[in-house]
């Protein structure tokens, strides 16, 4: 994209006040988007509190936690637009005061489709939020603009803050109640505010560029594709896959606003996302990787808090510690990435494997590892190596993607495809095929150990039948998961080995434009749009 770019003179934030010290001004955005990451719509691990004292289901809490995600990546192919049409103050104010109703509405909503709708909107918002904090310290991060370093900073502030909030949301509602965790973001948004106003110039940027030749259709047909896929496989096992008519119905608006945006991207000048990106090699390789990876992974949401509530009796509060062993993955992840493909710019391929390699660990450890006397701490390096694996593979193919060789005006259009693929496919999609591959395994072993089991306490032991039943169902499903993580290390190493096989000396060399070549690049295509927009009104 551009060749290096040394930052002159020492780093500075022309619009943080004077009075805040040179050295502190990075880290005063830092400390924003820290709140930014931690605020959302819903806390998915509040989860079974707000199912008891709510109305609403798990599947209901999942699909608007979901929702954020999907706005999230939404926002990607316009988030630039944004940017340089308002000043990152008022980004910053407008974006807290939407994430401060937006946890208003979530904590007190009972509603399905205003839940999620508002995690949607919340999830615009944050992503936009999170870029204009970034961007403002990217310099700082990496003066030659190398976006492997500055994707393993992003994966850093945004992983660990999902665990991170995790903990914080268990333990607010242990002490009290879940919905005190939306009071406390509300607290720290009204500061961020607040110091956004005190602290931050109401500056606007170099160059205004009008919000013109945005496809807002195309963004909304995008949406209602991702958020009826998501619709299937969140809520596919529960209304019975496709015998019901709201799943029916869901497949078929997923399949026609699929069909409806690819058509209009044949004749679209700028449609929301193009066919450049969605055919771009190194967009459908990393698709195709996620996929893979993440399916293998998918008993992270299936198997885990089953298995560490059903078998091993953990409560909450021992259910979310064991995001402290994740958290600890991710950080040593993230350090080992840095390090490695970043500044030593090792190959895709090696780091690829390194990431499968370890998905094989985590999957091989719970494979011989599971069994009914397992204890907490036990469980360090199979979830340590999942946090690590997964912020891998996630860095990697995001540089990938900023590597592909698209223009700039299609690269915000990849990174859409990439958060869809990558968050929002890899949380749902794995997840519902493991799930109902479960359920019909589970079924088959308590049948067969269910016969065995009954004449063996006929003959002998004379078991009560409910007690009899009980147990046959646990034993079905330790040997079920047990089943399932084992072809799901067969697939995992299988990868592995197709990897290691195959050749690619290609390293990571991902170098950001300037931001005023962006400037320019974005003002010549609005111009485009103008012109052409005064040109059809005079015909008309």
């Amino acid at each position: 994209m551009a060749g290096h770019h040394f930052q002159q003179g020492p780093f500075d934030i022309p619009e943080v006040s004077d009075f805040v010290p040179r050295r502190l001004k990075p880290w005063l955005f830092i400390f924003l988007v820290l709140i930014i990451q931690f605020s959302g719509g819903v806390y998915l691990a509040a989860a079974t509190d707000m199912v008891g004292s709510t109305a609403l289901m798990q599947q209901d809490i999942l699909m608007a936690g979901y929702a954020s995600i999907i706005g999230l990546a939404i926002n990607f192919a316009v988030m630039f637009r944004i940017k340089f049409r308002f000043s990152t103050r008022t980004q910053l104010v407008v974006s807290g005061m939407v994430l401060i109703a937006a946890n208003i509405i979530c904590a007190h909503t009972t509603s399905v489709p205003v839940l999620v709708g508002t995690c949607f909107v919340a999830g615009w918002f944050r992503m936009q939020a999170t870029l204009a904090c970034n961007s403002t310290i990217q310099l700082w991060l990496t003066p030659v603009r190398d976006m492997a370093i500055f994707f393993c900073y992003v994966y850093l502030v945004v992983d660990s803050a999902i665990q991170l909030s995790g903990i914080a949301t268990v333990y607010t509602a242990f002490f009290s109640q879940w919905e005190y965790m939306h009071w406390i973001m509300i607290g720290l948004l009204v500061l961020m505010i607040v110091v956004v106003l005190v602290l931050v110039r109401p500056a606007r940027p170099p160059m205004y560029i009008p919000l013109l030749g945005i496809d807002w259709i195309g963004g909304g047909l995008w949406a209602g594709f991702m958020l009826s896929f998501t619709f299937v496989c969140v809520y596919g096992n529960y209304f019975d896959w496709w015998e019901s008519r709201e799943i029916c119905l869901a497949t078929l608006i997923c399949v026609a606003c699929l069909a409806l945006n690819l058509w209009r991207a044949t004749f679209l000048h700028h449609p929301y996302i193009s066919l450049r990106a969605l055919t771009n090699r190194n967009v459908v390789r990393a698709t195709a990787v996620y996929i893979v990876f993440f399916t293998c992974m998918a008993t992270e949401h299936v198997f885990e808090h089953s298995y560490a509530a059903a078998i091993l009796g953990f409560d909450e509060t021992n259910l979310i510690d064991l995001n402290w062993y994740v958290f600890a993955g991710i950080v040593v992840g993230c350090w080992f990435t840095y390090v490695t493909f970043a500044l030593r710019k090792w190959r895709y391929k090696t780091m690829t494997a390194i990431a499968f390699a370890l998905a094989a660990v985590y999957l091989a450890y719970f494979y011989f590892m599971i069994d009914y006397g397992v204890e907490k701490e036990m469980l360090f390096v199979p979830l340590f190596v999942r946090g690590a694996a997964s912020v891998i593979i996630s860095i990697v193919f995001l540089t990938s993607v900023v590597q592909s060789g698209l223009s700039f005006q299609e690269f915000p259009k990849a990174l859409t495809v990439n958060g869809f693929t990558g968050a929002v496919m890899g949380a749902v999609f794995g997840p519902a095929l493991v799930g109902e591959w479960l359920s019909h395994t589970v079924a088959k072993n308590a049948s067969l150990l269910g016969s065995a089991m009954t004449d063996f306490n006929t003959a002998i032991c004379h078991i009560p039948l409910g007690n009899l039943y009980g147990m046959v169902q646990l034993q079905a499903l330790v040997v079920s998961m047990k089943e399932i993580y084992g072809w799901l290390l067969i697939v995992a190493l299988v990868s592995f080995t197709v990897i290691c096989l195959s050749y690619s000396p290609v390293r990571p060399w991902a170098i950001f434009p300037k931001w005023r070549t962006i400037r320019r690049t974005l003002r010549r295509m609005v111009m485009r749009e103008e012109t052409k927009t005064k040109v059809v009104s005079m015909k008309k």
